[in-house]
């Protein structure tokens, strides 16, 4: 049987190599200091709709610290905030379905994840991203939205 020393090298690595295509780390607080290890910490990351050409979502989320946040152990909290901006002419590729996930980041070893997901208000031609954190048996009712008017004539 292989020991969990021996396991916890592939698994950090595995971590490691988790975080979603496209997502920019932009800057971080700290809110928490910990004499070992990094300290808690406020983590604000950009990403671009990987179907829709002129938005991009700032979202902000709790990092746990410590010696377990430090080896990819830890679990993360279920707090974030979204803002949605157009940041160029919105493009369209192929159909939007509603629900479609956007962005996805592991926020614990196993079962736990936060993402974005993405709706299009047909009426009022507007798309909506809305961040939750789930879990395999439970997930969080913590949770925020942003909207993005589509406008047709986008001018910087």
């Amino acid at each position: 049987m292989i020991a969990l020393r021996q396991l916890l090298p592939a698994v950090a690595f595995l971590l490691l190599g988790a975080a979603p295509a496209g997502a920019e780390e932009i800057g971080s607080v700290s809110t928490v200091f910990k004499a070992l290890g990094p300290n808690d910490k406020i983590v604000v990351e950009a990403f671009d709709d990987p179907k829709v050409a002129g938005v991009t979502c700032y979202l902000s989320r709790a990092k746990t610290g410590g010696i377990k946040g430090g080896i990819g152990l830890a679990e993360d909290t279920s707090d974030a905030s979204i803002a949605c901006r157009q940041v160029g002419p919105i493009r369209m590729e192929g159909s939007l379905k509603d629900g479609d996930v956007v962005f996805k980041k592991d926020t614990s070893l196993l079962f736990k994840t936060m993402q974005v997901v993405r709706f299009h208000d047909r009426k009022r031609d507007v798309l909506v991203y809305l961040v939750y954190s789930d879990k395999i048996i439970d997930g969080s009712p913590k949770n925020s939205v942003s909207a993005v008017a589509i406008e047709k004539n986008w001018k910087p």
